[in-house]
């Protein structure tokens, strides 16, 4: 359980998305040596695999980690208190529900993007979530799917689900295929439609409106924010950690200078250290940071002598502290 909760008001002006893979709990610890501030979500997860599966396995994170949401997937509204329920009792700040997702496998299981078809059921998820936490229950979704991508359709979404309590959606800015594209087509695809969601924060000013979708630079966050409450940055993040760095002195009046690479490396160190003594494999903490370099001299080094050497026998915090010589060349 972890209880030691940071303040969360106004953390939703920056998130780093939900990335199913990627924002795993070493990804996540390791993006909060790097934003104190950045509001940071896990990877979605059933309801299935919490009541089914190992749900420890799922929900424990670090202390470290807060301000921190936990994704749900499901459709079922009883399933998904029980789960919401589960979720607080860890300690997480806030449960966030999945109806973006456009994989096959997600809708077959009835939930994600193919849920924005049926606001109702979105609508009675969310009055179940909310009964049965205290903690806020957001939506995470699209501007539409298939042909029906209207903004008077997205419009009927956003009201009703927010006549059910809810007061703050994340809209991927792109409308989603259910057949035909892939979930990565999907991302890229489809074209970025950031008036629909300007247009949903001018109509519902009352609700919280984030923008998620093809953010990829500071510059162009402090542009969107002049038309909704908070930027939701996903790939670039993962791929370009180190833009993180600004995030807490630029969005969250943080004075204190950024650390530099070299210092959220060593500051990993310890983390590393703790997880393979406890059973992790290397390679499941250093592909979060392949990244960090990323336009620097040396980089290609850095990723380079990581990826050879991160899977040898006995592989240790060492290959880290090894691939940095690269970088002070």
């Amino acid at each position: 359980m972890n209880t030691d909760k940071k303040p969360v008001k106004g953390t939703h002006v920056f998130s780093v998305a939900p990335m199913l893979d990627w924002t795993d709990k070493h990804c996540r610890y390791f993006h909060r040596l790097i934003s104190q501030h950045a509001l940071l979500y896990t990877e979605m997860v059933t309801t299935g695999a919490l009541l089914h599966g190992d749900h420890h396995r799922f929900l424990q994170f670090e202390s470290v980690e807060h301000p921190v949401v936990f994704q749900l997937g499901g459709s079922h509204p009883k399933d998904l208190a029980v789960c919401a329920k589960m979720v607080e009792d860890y300690g997480y700040d806030e449960v966030n529900l999945n109806v973006g997702c456009p994989s096959d496998r997600v809708q077959n299981g009835r939930f994600g993007a193919c849920l924005m078809a049926e606001p109702e059921l979105v609508a009675e998820c969310m009055g179940a979530m909310r009964q049965a936490v205290s903690i806020p229950v957001t939506v995470k979704s699209r501007i539409g799917i298939d042909e029906r991508d209207s903004y008077e359709e997205l419009l009927r979404f956003i009201a009703i689900v927010a006549d059910a309590g809810c007061r703050t959606f994340i809209v991927h800015a792109r409308k989603a295929w259910l057949n035909g594209l892939s979930p990565k087509e999907n991302r890229e695809i489809p074209p970025l439609r950031y008036d629909m969601v300007y247009q949903l924060k001018n109509d519902l000013p009352t609700l919280e409106i984030i923008l998620n979708g093809g953010i990829t630079t500071l510059n162009q966050t402090e542009e969107i924010l002049k038309h909704v409450d908070g930027v939701m940055i996903g790939r670039e993040a993962y791929h370009n950690p180190y833009l993180l760095a600004d995030v807490d002195r630029r969005f969250f009046a943080e004075p204190h200078e950024p650390k530099s690479r070299h210092e959220i490396v060593m500051q990993l160190i310890p983390y590393i250290q703790l997880q393979l003594k406890n059973g992790a494999r290397l390679n499941n903490i250093s592909r979060h940071i392949l990244g960090l370099f990323h336009g620097e001299p040396g980089a290609r080094g850095w990723r380079r002598h990581i990826s050879e050497n991160v899977s040898k026998p006995n592989a240790d915090e060492n290959v880290i502290l090894d691939a940095l010589k690269f970088i002070d060349q």
